[in-house]
């Protein structure tokens, strides 16, 4: 069985097994690829959605941020530094790329403003003149 099939399948046996994993922090095979993806989060406001992506390590300069058609891509690339001195690295991205489709609210003809502080990556969106005066919550009544 491929390592796909035990994640789409998995065993009864498989939450067993897992208290038996530990990371293996001395040979570097602790982490899985997916895993060196920085963290997202999206908070939506009457007039913007804020995006933050958590990318500790990077300099503004190693961001590209676009907009293509209503696909937002954040991409992170930074030149290869000799770090000496650690055993275990685990908050440092080399690269990564995300990519999310924006909600039909945004305002895509619009200035994108970014910035990035103390490891944080901060993009604002603005929402259409039109979506900003609607309420988007509603309430559900519990029976």
């Amino acid at each position: 069985m491929s390592p796909w099939e035990n994640r789409l399948f998995p065993s009864s046996l498989d939450d067993f097994q897992n208290l038996f994993k530990f990371d293996d922090v001395f040979n570097g095979d602790f982490l899985e690829e997916d895993s060196l993806m920085p963290s997202m989060n999206v908070k939506e406001h009457k007039n913007d959605f804020e995006i933050e992506f958590a990318a500790p390590g990077f300099n503004k300069n190693d961001f590209e941020v676009t907009i293509d058609g209503n696909v937002l891509n954040v991409e992170g690339k930074k030149s290869d530094k000799k770090e000496e001195n650690y055993t275990c690295k685990e908050f440092s991205y080399k690269s990564f790329k995300r990519s999310s489709t924006l909600p039909e609210s945004i305002d895509l003809d619009q200035d994108v403003k970014a910035v990035y502080k103390d490891g944080i990556l901060k993009i604002n969106l603005e929402k259409k003149p039109e979506a900003k005066k609607l309420s988007t919550k509603k309430v559900v009544k519990i029976s």
